[in-house]
């Protein structure tokens, strides 16, 4: 056992410390035991113990100091003192290796497992994103694959034996090859080649069915009867059995690729329909092509000056009159969806179809939010009978087809993804029924499409009848000579077969000899046996059961990939896709070049004004007129009331003054006044004074309108909304109806205010004189001015102004004499000449040598009796001024009968009660009526894009249109070019 602080223990402790690996103290060497510092400085070499560091482990050395030890015995002949000093050095030493080796290996496996970790972290970060790929399985598909017990799986599958066994035998396919080029190599002997004719079944036996292996069996047996016809029959008669049992072969195989297409079809619908699983590259593919339709709207739509609209790819399908184009269109879309009929023009417009792929079949208008499920018969009725109604409502009066294009989207699994136009077809002559240049219109729609150097001519040609008859085919060449964007298509080929004496008319027409025109490609298709109930699959099967037993392909007439509607509409997809991806990078240039040059025009132009389109130019229009119309709720109640009593008494002041007060006022005393006055007041009240007011009242408020509508346009508002505000205005006031009932409430309050005869007060009384004298001064100066030009000018105007009376006035001037000294002698006279009377003053003008007519007399006198009776009133009216004090008392003085006054009273009180009340209800009804009838009126507008295009018009707003739709073109483009890259 070593003691603690003796020099054994400070040895063990010294040499620990110096091959220590673990956790290190730095302890001052002064406080070592003095024997420990001896020991050091010994062993280390070093001269000066206060220069030399010392480091020792606390932990270790009390651990070391604490382990029980023996002493060794020294060895004989030497002391025991240095024998035990060596042997206790030598287990310190083991120790200390020991315990090295142990860090050595636990360090060394801590920072392996890091860098390992590290290094597998950064590998992983090297690896890419595999997440965003997750669609290409579905996530039925992993959940199926949990479910399935691969060991089961596994045990179901064939042996390599068996799997062997139904592999061709690829020594037998040699030999066949050989037979087959013996066959067409000359001068070869024909015994061998008929030897390896039984290895051909062979070749075709690749199918695992049991039903083709029973098949290919019975094939086998008749090959082996046969043997023996082939070593006698002609090299002809051979060949063309080979080639029936290379058809029929593979004919099979097309069948078994056409039932893995639809599981694939089916798949794929599945896919479509985790739509919100992020599925990408199917998201891309179908705003790809809604991207490029919806460029294709805007530019139908697009003013022709910059000559752009019809440079961009489109599939054009033309075709003669029920050639069948319509047909293939819906073979291509998988649905019946136009409108059919016999014989007579159903395609009035052109209908320009969006096809892409979707989860479900469905179609939709560009301007509607309806969709149409193609896999339901009443939506396919529907979408017919929609289309149908289209185009005849974008047929004008007189005209029997339209150019205007009716945009349709036609969604669904499998379907090629492009744009198609269908146009009315091509007619040689003008039917009972149709307009006279309905020829010439469908020649000019169709050469309008056609003429686009990026639009893709489908040429519908129809195989049942005589190639001769053909419109189409001559205007297809004019317009594509060199057949660099044609494909023509050949339909009903199954009558064509039938009908012809020789098929190998079709075969001249599909390698494009028969006719003068050039074509990409030629097809032929068969689109049905012609009855309108067919569906789109019995008509696929039709057309492939017709192929398969058709002469056209056993004898080479027609090559495989030129029948079918579907290998017509995926070489269209291919052609149009490929045209498009070459020309929409020059069309997206020439966009930005007309937008630069729009820009620079307004820029010059209209440069401290804001480029608004005309929608937002009505948008702005709207809202001033709306402004404008609030504006009457402001207009004060006394301003309404003054209008209305000013105008509503010069409106019935002539019907007053004639035919009431001046037929009353020729009685004899105050009785007959008042009940004459009485009995034509109630008269007028019932039948025209509630008419006459409500026309003043709606009169007053248009004018108001107007007047502040012309207020406003005074105020730096936009002259361009000029003829947008009129037509508003003219249209609400035509709009507007007066409410019925207040006629009738309105006819009660002026027959309650013309019945009252009460003045109260002197002010009334007074207010009253003044009223009627007013109107009598008024009255009187009217006379007097149709007095004098009756008579011409007086004698002071004609010597000053040199002025002459003409024949007729100077008759009257005279009878005007006359007729005054006949006034001068009967003051209170009637207002009728006697017949008497009248005879005696022409007598007078004859004998004055003045030949004068009776009527001409009459018709003097009226006026100068008027001019007496209202100078006679105004002095009755001056005496009446004190009459007040004798009206209140009742008392009857003849003198001071003022009846009269009453009678301007009753009519000035209602004409300011009828004021009143047509205030109230302007302010309160009409003029919010008013405002309502605007607004309906502006929304109508609003939705009239041929309407706001007749009032808002001038090169400012033509520039603007251009410039948004331009800006809205190119930003489409290039969001379609943007997709287009991507999808490569």
């Amino acid at each position: 056992m070593l003691r603690v602080g003796s020099k054994a223990a400070c040895m063990a402790c010294r040499n620990l410390v110096s091959t220590n690996m673990g956790i290190r103290f730095r302890v001052p060497l002064q406080k070592l035991h003095p024997l420990s510092r001896a020991i050091h400085h010994r062993y280390s070499g070093n001269a000066n113990p206060q220069r030399t560091p010392h480091r020792t482990a606390a932990r270790y050395y009390t651990s070391m100091s604490r382990l029980p030890m023996r002493p060794p015995k020294p060895p004989p002949g030497s002391g025991g003192r240095s024998y035990q000093q060596k042997r206790n050095f030598w287990v310190v030493r083991l120790a200390t290796r020991l315990l090295k080796l142990r860090y050595i290996l636990l360090g060394s496996a801590v920072g392996g497992g890091y860098t390992a970790k590290k290094t597998y972290d950064e590998w992983k970060d090297m690896l890419p994103d595999f997440s965003e790929y997750n669609w290409v399985i579905p996530d039925f598909v992993w959940e199926l694959s949990e479910q399935i017990d691969l060991d089961k799986l596994a045990k179901a599958l064939p042996e390599m034996e068996e799997i062997a066994k139904l592999l061709p035998d690829f020594d037998k396919i040699g030999e066949n090859f050989t037979f087959l080029k013996s066959l067409l190599t000359p001068g070869v002997s024909l015994g061998s080649e008929v030897k390896g004719a039984s290895g051909l079944h062979l070749l075709l036996d690749t199918s695992s069915d049991p039903a083709l292996k029973a098949s290919d069996s019975s094939t086998s047996a008749s090959h082996d009867a046969s043997d023996k016809q082939y070593k006698k029959s002609s090299d002809k008669e051979r060949l063309d059995q080979l080639q029936e049992e290379l058809l029929r072969t593979q004919l099979k195989y097309q069948r078994m690729l056409e039932r893995l297409e639809k599981e694939n079809k089916e798949l794929r619908k599945v896919v479509l329909q985790k739509d919100d699983k992020g599925i990408h590259q199917r998201k891309v593919k179908k705003s790809l092509i809604d991207l490029y339709s919806e460029v294709l709207d805007i530019l139908s739509d697009y003013d022709a000056n910059y000559n752009t609209q019809d440079h961009l790819p489109r599939v054009v399908v033309v075709g003669d009159q029920s050639a069948g184009k319509t047909s293939v269109l819906e073979m291509i879309a998988q649905a019946r969806i136009f409108p059919r009929g016999s014989g007579e023009m159903m395609t009035r417009s052109p209908v320009k179809v969006t096809l892409s792929e979707g989860p479900h079949h469905v179609a939709m208008f560009k301007d509607s939010g309806r969709e149409f499920d193609l896999s339901k018969e009443e939506d396919l009725a529907a979408l017919r009978h929609e289309i149908e109604l289209r185009m005849r409502k974008s047929v004008k009066e007189g005209q029997t087809v339209s150019s205007e294009t009716i945009s349709l989207s036609v969604k669904g699994p499998g379907i090629q993804r492009m744009v198609l136009v269908d146009l009315p077809g091509v007619i040689s002559t003008v039917t009972a029924g149709m307009a006279s240049d309905t020829k010439e219109t469908i020649f000019s729609i169709s050469k309008a499409y056609m003429q686009n150097p990026n639009a893709i001519i489908l040429c519908i040609q129809d195989g049942s009848v005589d190639a001769e008859r053909s419109i189409v085919t001559d205007l297809v060449s004019q317009m594509d000579p060199q057949g660099k964007r044609t494909i023509f298509v050949l339909t009903k080929v199954d009558l064509a077969e039938k009908n012809l004496a020789s098929p190998s008319r079709i075969q001249q027409i599909v390698e494009g000899k028969l006719f003068p025109m050039k074509a990409l490609g030629y097809f032929a298709v068969v689109t049905g046996k012609g009855s309108t109930g067919e569906s789109i699959d019995s008509i696929k099967d039709y057309e492939e059961d017709f192929f398969q037993n058709s002469r056209l392909l056993r004898d080479g007439m027609l090559k495989a990939h030129q029948v079918t509607t579907k290998n017509l509409s995926l070489a269209v997809s291919d052609c149009f896709w490929k045209m498009v991806r070459e020309s929409v990078e020059q069309q997206a240039d020439v966009f930005k070049a007309s937008r630069f040059n729009l820009e620079t025009e307004w820029k010059n132009n209209y440069p401290r004004l804001r480029e608004l389109d005309r929608n937002e130019l009505f948008e702005k229009a709207k809202n001033e007129i709306l402004d404008e119309v609030i504006s009457l709720s402001q207009v004060t109640p006394q301003h309404w009331e003054s209008i209305l009593q000013k105008k509503l008494w010069e409106r019935v002041s002539t019907h007053v003054i004639e035919n009431i007060y001046l037929p009353a006022a020729q009685t004899m005393d105050s009785g007959t006044f008042n009940t004459t006055v009485d009995i034509k007041l109630k008269q007028w009240t019932d039948k025209q004074l509630p008419h006459k007011a409500l026309e003043i009242a709606w009169e007053t408020l248009q004018e108001e309108f107007a007047r502040f509508m012309a207020e406003y346009k005074g105020k730096d508002q936009d002259d361009i909304f000029d003829k947008l505000k009129e037509a508003v205005k003219d249209e609400s006031i035509k709009r507007h109806k007066w409410n019925e009932r207040a006629m009738d409430s309105l006819r009660v309050i002026q027959h309650n205010a013309l019945e009252d005869r009460s003045i109260t007060d002197k002010p009334q009384w007074d207010a009253a004189i003044q009223f009627m004298e007013e109107t009598l001064q008024s009255r009187l100066k009217d006379t007097e001015s149709v007095i004098r030009d009756m008579v011409g000018p007086d004698w002071k105007q004609r010597w000053l102004n040199w002025k002459n009376r003409t024949p007729d006035q100077h008759i009257r001037n005279e009878t005007k004499n006359e007729l005054e000294r006949l006034l001068k002698l009967l003051d209170d006279h009637t207002a009728y000449l006697a017949n008497d009377e009248v005879t005696t003053v022409r007598k007078n003008l004859e004998g004055r040598g003045v030949e004068v007519d009776p009527v001409l007399i009459k018709d003097t006198w009226h006026q100068l009796y008027r001019r007496h009776f209202l100078q006679k009133a105004l002095s009755h009216c001056n005496l009446c001024k004190r009459g007040f004090y004798y009206y209140q008392r009742h008392f009857v003085d003849s003198e001071l009968e003022c009846n009269d006054v009453v009678l301007f009273w009753r009519i000035q009180r209602m004409l300011v009660i009828t004021a009143n009340t047509l205030r109230q209800q302007l302010t309160n009804t009409e003029v919010r009526r008013l405002e309502k009838n605007v607004k309906e009126v502006l929304d109508d507008f609003g939705e009239d894009t041929e309407r706001k295009t007749q009032l808002i018009t001038g090169r400012r707003v033509q520039l603007a249109e251009d410039l948004k739709k331009v800006r809205e073109i190119q930003e489409k483009l290039e969001a379609f070019i943007e997709a287009l890259h991507k999808e490569k």
